[in-house]
């Protein structure tokens, strides 16, 4: 049987150094612990991720976000064969008013689910990816651009039974 295919963007990773928020903290740390170690699903990541844990301004906390990757085997996509798939798909969301321009990356995080047709999108952005309604209006673009595979975003609680 297939292991459940998770992406994961940046904000889960975030969420295992937030001191500030530590209910959301613990159960990240759940997450990892007791469903990624043990390889319970298969958790990907991708350059954009990644692109954006090197934004982060803090040269400590920066190289603590990174060593995630490596220490939970997380998997790195190779997305570059389908990139434009990927750009034209995370357009068609902007251009439908689904993610604002400023958060562009949001979009390619739903785009790369799709395209790839990941199970599930965990993250901790409740604004632009984490509701039912951006959900169903991702789904909606997705479907008027031939792709059938439904995927649900979801935060670490989903997915912690």
């Amino acid at each position: 049987m297939r292991k459940t295919q998770i992406y994961l963007d940046t904000s889960v990773i975030n969420f295992l150094f937030a001191d500030d928020a530590p209910e959301k903290k613990a159960i990240t740390e759940e997450f990892f612990r007791d469903f990624v170690r043990p390889g319970i699903y298969d958790v990907f990541v991708s350059s954009v991720v990644v692109e954006e844990i090197l934004e982060t301004p803090d040269a400590i906390h920066r190289q603590r976000l990174l060593e995630v990757i490596p220490t939970y085997n997380l998997l790195l996509l190779d997305f570059v064969p389908v990139i434009d798939e990927v750009k034209q798909l995370a357009r068609r969301y902007l251009d439908a008013g689904i993610v604002p321009e400023k958060n562009a990356r949001d979009a390619l995080h739903v785009a790369i689910t799709t395209v790839f047709e990941f199970d599930v999108l965990l993250s901790w952005n409740f604004r632009h990816l984490a509701n039912i309604n951006e959900e169903v209006r991702f789904l909606t673009v997705n479907l008027a651009q031939g792709y059938t595979k439904p995927f649900k975003i979801a935060t670490p609680y989903a997915v912690c039974p």
